[in-house]
This record gives structure tokens, C-alpha cells and sequence, in this order.
């Protein structure tokens, strides 16, 4: 079996990370990258030995796979252009800016026979990985995802930029349907909203409150699970979790055991990279898929229409 050939349209801040994998990675060859900046795309070309291509048509017309790492406001575009071409495309979080767009992409990946992954890398953190299987029922999430301003990730509000990698990890939790959403988030530095919060509550009675900040002063990753007999503590930064259980002494007060977990030093976008390549070789549906990525941007716009109508009542 031949090397997949693979390339990366936008090698700024995440995509230049996608062609040094790609280039690393047994079973595809990085073929060339392309970026809106010419001198930046020769620039990871060289790093890389890739070819540099002024022009991503010229690009999409000698691979197999594509890693779209541009800003999320031309997501959309850019996938739907690689998918009409026949390519296996991976695309940034979020998988666009529009719920409409999102299930468009969703539905052109079904009609061409193309793999579409979404890039919620927080799902291949090994500290996620090692805590999935003690994951059941959660009846209760807490979410708390800070971090410091840059004007990287602001052509979209916090709720596309940070909060979205936690409604997707809530999601993949299998919490059903969306009952109720509240919440409330304020613009302070960016013409959008910088900090948000939200309840969301699940048909099935969970409950997820969630706060993203790109104006903190330090950064923050961290998520807590309650189930019924223990809760999980889990920090993404420190790759480390606790779970504390329901110990019971006949003759004593309940309580409570904690088993501390560590995660290991594997690189969460060479396994997301790893994971999209295996999917294309065995055609079989991505670990993230694009209906998960459209689901997540679903409950995200759930989430802005909350915020609006919050600032509306306040006014």
C-alpha cells in the first residue's frame, strides 16, 4: 500500500504543527502546504521538505488528505472546496461558523465518500483517553477553560474559540437531548464576546455549566464529572485526574477514596493525526466525525442564543 499524500492549507500558529506530524507520521507523506502568506508556506515547505503551492487548487490536485488549519471564518469554504475535490479533509475546531454550513459539509463528505474529521483535539489528550472508560452517567459537568487574550482565534466569540472543545467532550459523554439552555457572556477586549457561561441541561437530567475566558489572567483546563457513587477530577494542562469514590465502614461516617491517574507524554495532535489516517485507510468513521462537530456548533449557537437573549433582558 502506497503512502497517503498529504497537505495543509494554513501553516500559521496550528497548521504548521499538522505538517511537521504529517511529515513524521509512517504511512503519509507531506506533499506541500500552502498558506495566504507566501514566505511563511515556503518557509514550513523547506522546514519539511514539502513543496510550497501558491495555490491550493494546484495542491489539492496532487494529495489525498488535507488538514484545513485556516481561520475559522473560512472554514467552511476551504473544507467545502477540498471535499468537491474528493480529498479526506480534517478541519480545525470549530468545523465552521454556521450550523447550516457545518451539516452541508457534513452531507457533501457523505455524498463524495470522503473522511471528515473535526479537530477536537481535547478528546485525544491522554489524560482524557486514560479516564473515558470511568466516565458513565454523568449527572453533573463542570467546565472551566481560560486563557490569556490574543488576537489569534478572534474573527469568532469565545463560545466558537474555547467553549467549544468542552460542549464537544459534554456531548461525547451521551448526556441526550437538549432541554434548556441558560447563559450569559460580555465582549472586553475583542469586538465579540471574551468570557461566557452557560447551564445547559440534558432531557436525561444531567446538567453541564460550562465558562470559557480568552481574558484570564493565567490558563485554566479543567473538567470535574459527577456520577452517582464517585466524581473525576481532570486537569488537560497537568495530563492528571482524581477520582474520588464512595468508601462505606460498617460503624464509621462515609467516605471517600481517591485514586490519582497520570497521563503520559504522547502529543494529542499526532494522535488526532494518527486517528484520521487509520480511518481513511480502513474507511471507517472518524474518531471525531464532522456529525459530531456539526452537533457541538449546534449546542455552541444554543449557547449565543442564550447569551443574546440575556443581554436583551439586562438591557
Amino acid at each position: 500500500m502506497r503512502d497517503l499524500r498529504a497537505g495543509v492549507i494554513g501553516v500559521g500558529h496550528l497548521g504548521q504543527h499538522h505538517a511537521r506530524l504529517y511529515a513524521s507520521i509512517p504511512g503519509v507523506r507531506l506533499v506541500g502546504v500552502t498558506d495566504q502568506s507566501a514566505e511563511r508556506a515556503q518557509e514550513i515547505a523547506g522546514r519539511h521538505s514539502a513543496q510550497f503551492y501558491r495555490n491550493p487548487e494546484d495542491l489539492l490536485s496532487d494529495i489525498d488528505l488535507v488538514s484545513v488549519a485556516v481561520p475559522t471564518s473560512s472554514h467552511y469554504a476551504v473544507a467545502k472546496r477540498c471535499l468537491e475535490s474528493g480529498k479526506h479533509v480534517l478541519v480545525e475546531k470549530p468545523i465552521a461558523v454556521q450550523p447550516a454550513e457545518a451539516h452541508e459539509l457534513v452531507a457533501l463528505a457523505k455524498a463524495k465518500g470522503c473522511r471528515l474529521q473535526v479537530g477536537h483535539s481535547e478528546r485525544f489528550n491522554p489524560i482524557m483517553r486514560t479516564m473515558r472508560p470511568h466516565i458513565q452517567r454523568p449527572v453533573f459537568i463542570e467546565a472551566h477553560r481560560q486563557s490569556g487574550y490574543s488576537p489569534r482565534g478572534t474573527d469568532v466569540d469565545v463560545v466558537l474559540d474555547l467553549m467549544i472543545h468542552d460542549l464537544d467532550l459534554v456531548l461525547s459523554f451521551n448526556p441526550g437531548p437538549v432541554e434548556e439552555v441558560r447563559a450569559s457572556g460580555v465582549a472586553v477586549l475583542s469586538p465579540t464576546i471574551d468570557i461566557a457561561q452557560a447551564r445547559i441541561q440534558f432531557r436525561s437530567g444531567c446538567v453541564a455549566n460550562l465558562t470559557a475566558s480568552r481574558v484570564s489572567t493565567h490558563k485554566m483546563r479543567r473538567l470535574r464529572l459527577f456520577q452517582r457513587d464517585n466524581y473525576l477530577s481532570i486537569d488537560f494542562q497537568a495530563r492528571q485526574a482524581i477520582i474520588s469514590r464512595r468508601r462505606i465502614v460498617p460503624g464509621a461516617l462515609p467516605d471517600l477514596d481517591a485514586e490519582t491517574f497520570q497521563g503520559n507524554t504522547d502529543e494529542p495532535l499526532k494522535l488526532q493525526l494518527e486517528s484520521f489516517i487509520q480511518a481513511i485507510q480502513a474507511g471507517t468513521r472518524p474518531e471525531v466525525s464532522g456529525e459530531e462537530g456539526a452537533a457541538a456548533l449546534d449546542v455552541a449557537h444554543l449557547v449565543l442564543a442564550a447569551i443574546a437573549a440575556h443581554a436583551a433582558r439586562v438591557r
